[in-house]
């Protein structure tokens, strides 16, 4: 979708990702992994996942560089730079032993985590179902090098207030963005991991009711500056699967109708999910995995989980609305992104295309092999100038 802005100047590109693990298989590619002992009942080693890998997709050099996962995704964003970078990290940057038996736990060691920087990612949104897998002791060491690294947070933190609060992201000459993150036991979120005035955890929220919404809206306003723009960042919903339930539909809007909210950033799903152009903001009910360690391992093929994609949403700050949204396919291969070959692309589209249908929305391919959404619906084609 394209729409006349007011100013091309004061336009904020963001890009939005979905889960980025850098632990486990990744984490051993990188110079200095953790130890590699896993408590799972598939695997004993981390080393185990780039074995799979490497079995699917020929041998890994190591160790790799710390931008070596993130491959394809930075010559596009070095081509054209995006003003932000945001990303559900579901991985606890730690070396903890204190792990949680809850069959997987992901974990990056401190040194590694500097990838992150290579990347220019510029908020990690916490509140999710991983950042506590190695206790309130890999929690801690988490926010303390994402701190030291210069990555601002959201979602979890050593208090209710801290777990709470945005991450405010200053846009240069443009304005300000506000990230809030929240997790929902859907996600598989342990309602144990909940902050308190006096224990650290993750922002949980109870359920997706309307007093909910009116817990968030209340947060957003006590907040907000004037024209802030709000990202609501939630970790919700099964790993597999399309279904979009009434209720998450029902929430996002509210959330937009109630808090201003100018993108509704869902994830959980392992693979891509619907999107929604509601009142000129975008509701991305489930993102995707940018980055696992999934390669070689059989179950869920129809949903294509090495696919990925990267969401490019430029807004406008004096409508606080959606102009454009891009998305950018990646394979995940030999536990690097790589750009999504043309038959791969096609089928992102296609399925996108279908699952967004009901929502209004219609799934074009672009140039460069990228993917343009477009809204169908009779309120947005008054308003939209389309390619």
């Amino acid at each position: 979708m394209t729409r006349v802005p007011d100013s091309k100047s004061t336009l904020i590109d963001i890009v939005l990702c979905g889960d980025v693990m850098l632990g486990r298989g990744i984490d051993q590619i990188l110079p200095a992994p953790s130890d590699p002992q896993l408590y799972e009942g598939f695997a004993t080693s981390a080393i185990d996942y780039v074995m799979l890998a490497e079995e699917a997709n020929g041998p890994i050099t190591r160790p790799a560089q710390l931008s070596y996962p993130w491959g394809f995704a930075l010559e596009e964003w070095r081509h054209s730079p995006p003003d932000l970078r945001i990303i559900n990290l579901e991985t606890s940057i730690t070396r903890s032993d204190a792990y949680i038996p809850k069959g997987i736990n992901y974990r990056v060691s401190p040194a590694n985590a500097a990838a992150l920087v290579t990347a220019g990612i510029d908020c990690c949104v916490l509140a999710n179902n991983h950042v506590l897998d190695w206790g309130v002791a890999g929690l801690l060491e988490t926010l303390a090098v994402t701190e030291q690294l210069g990555i601002r947070t959201a979602g979890a933190g050593r208090t209710v207030e801290e777990a709470s609060a945005p991450a405010i992201l200053e846009v240069k000459g443009k304005g300000r963005v506000a990230v809030y993150s929240f997790a929902s036991e859907t996600s598989g979120t342990p309602r144990s991991w909940v902050a308190t005035p006096l224990t650290p955890g993750v922002n949980l929220i109870p359920d997706l009711s309307n007093s909910t919404v009116r817990q968030i809206t209340e947060l957003v306003e006590a907040t907000r500056r004037p024209g802030d723009l709000i990202i609501i960042s939630i970790h919700w919903g099964p790993n597999w699967g399309y279904e979009i339930s009434p209720q998450q539909r029902r929430f996002a809007h509210a959330l937009i109708d109630q808090a201003g909210v100018s993108i509704v950033h869902g994830h959980s799903s392992h693979h891509p999910q619907a999107l929604e152009i509601y009142r000129d903001r975008l509701i991305l009910y489930g993102c995707g995995d940018l980055l696992n360690d999934y390669e070689g391992i059989a179950g869920y093929e129809r949903y294509r989980g090495d696919l990925s994609l990267a969401y490019r949403a430029t807004l406008d700050p004096n409508r606080m609305s959606l102009v454009n949204l891009e998305m950018t396919p990646f394979q995940i291969r030999q536990l690097s992104l790589h750009q999504a070959s043309a038959h791969d692309t096609e089928w992102l589209e296609n399925v996108l295309a279908r699952e967004s249908a009901p929502f209004g929305v219609t799934v074009r391919l672009g140039r460069n092999r990228t993917l343009h959404a477009v809204c169908s619906t009779k309120a947005c084609d008054e308003k939209l100038v389309r390619e």
